[in-house]
This record gives C-alpha cells, structure tokens and sequence, in this order.
C-alpha cells in the first residue's frame, strides 16, 4: 500500500468512526438523520472478489415504462408521495433514476434509458469530496455518509452523468435504511440495504417482474454470473467511457 493510500485509508477510517458516533443525532436544526444500515453485516464481508454491476438492455426498454424510477421512489422514500416532491421546482426535485432520450444525430433514431449513479470504479465524486462522504465500497458501490456530507455540492459538479441531487427542503418521511437528510447530497445506493441482504435492487427487481426484463444485476467479477455471461455474449457499453471511469452500469443498444 502507498504512502497516499495508507493515508486517505486513516482519514476514511477517522471520518468514519465520527460519523458511527454521530448516528442518530440531531445535525443541523431540522436535520435528524437515522443510523444507516450495516454493510454486509449477516453471512458474509464485503470483499473486492465481488463487483457489482447492472446490465441495461435499451431495445428492451419501453419509452414509455417508468417501472424502474417508480420502484427506486418506492424503495427509497424520494420523488413521489414523499415529503419534499411537491415544493421544490421541479428542476431541483431529486432523481436517483431517471429516464432519458439519446438520439443517433445521423438517422434520428431515438430511444430512452434509465440514468442513474453508474458506480464509477473510479469515481470522480469521490475524488472532490472535502469530507470523504462520498466513498466507494470495495465491491464497487459508490454512496454517500449523510452524517459527514456538508453540502458543498463539489461532487454534483464533478459527476459527468448528472446522477446526484441536493436536497433543498426539509424531510418527514425518510426511510430507516436509506436516510435523508436536508442540505446533504443523495444519488442511487444500488439499493445497497437489499444487496446486502442477497436481494437485487429494486429496481431490477421490478424491471424483471414485467415482460421488459431489460435490466440484469449481478457480480461483473464472476465469469459465471449472469450479468457477465451476458455481456461475453452480446458486449456492453459504458458511457462517457473516454473519460476512463470504468462505471459497473453498462448498456446494450447504444452504438456510436
């Protein structure tokens, strides 16, 4: 380990202990934030033999199917039916996943795809943040501390997918696993409480339950893994992948 790793690695472990200290408590007037959930904590570590990563077929993916951004507000306690939806405008409202429309400029063909955090190997929100609130996990997660997370916003800059929100107003109506907080940043955890329970996130789990099916999550180390059996098969596409960030969201049907 180099010098600069031992030393980022005794400031994440010094934040992080402040921050266990802190869960719980009252950080600013009107903030209280809930202690978040144990990574991994059941049968197994987290390890860097995993990589976690989801596939997203846009052929499979109806433009007009906002299953997956419903499941994630569900999930997750954001956009619809909370707290925070109907006072902001609109251009402030939070999306952890949203759906957007790429155009092929030469035919004009067009066709929609889910957009969120794409868990960069090397994320570049993790690399501005003053605090280390925005962290990656070893197996490739990418989330941030509310409890350390000042709200200096250096991380929705950094981020070429527009895949974080601030939130502006404050909240009711967090969800004990996915805390939320006022003047702190959020974007897709990849519904890390669930994947550390075995389960997929819940978006893919509702792509899954309707005929689209055009979402596959799973393990990119794991040759034998679905998700890594597929793109041997058909290949996969990471965007903005000049940048050298190595997301673990990878698409098919995006060409040019």
């Amino acid at each position: 380990m180099s010098e600069k790793e031992q030393v980022n690695l005794t400031r994440r472990n010094l934040l992080g202990g402040t921050a266990a200290a802190m869960a719980g408590l009252t950080i600013a007037p009107g903030i209280i934030l809930v202690e978040t959930a144990q990574a991994k904590p059941k049968d197994q570590p987290v390890t860097d033999a995993v990589r976690w990563g989801i596939l997203i077929n846009i052929n499979n993916c109806a433009d007009d199917c906002t299953g997956c951004v419903d499941a994630c507000q569900e999930e997750n306690g954001w956009g619809k039916g909370s707290s925070d939806e109907s006072k902001s405008r609109p251009d402030q409202k939070a999306q952890w996943i949203r759906k957007v429309k790429v155009t092929d400029r030469e035919t004009g063909h067009a066709k929609t795809l889910p957009m969120m955090c794409q868990h960069c190997e090397s994320p570049p929100c993790v690399d501005v943040c003053p605090t280390g609130a925005s962290y990656k996990r070893i197996d490739g997660i990418v989330l941030v501390d509310k409890h350390i997370c000042i709200g200096c916003r250096y991380c929705m800059m950094a981020c070429p997918y527009k895949a974080r929100s601030f939130i502006h107003e404050t909240l009711t109506d967090q969800r004990s696993y996915a805390p939320r907080g006022q003047g702190t940043v959020e974007s897709c955890t990849m519904c890390v409480h669930r994947v550390d329970d075995d389960q997929q996130p819940a978006c893919v789990e509702a792509c899954s339950s309707t005929f689209n099916s055009a979402m596959i999550f799973g393990d990119l180390n794991d040759p034998e893994s679905k998700i890594s059996k597929e793109l041997a098969r058909h290949g996969g596409v990471r965007i903005r992948a000049d940048l050298g960030l190595n997301p673990g969201v990878r698409y098919q049907g995006i060409y040019g």
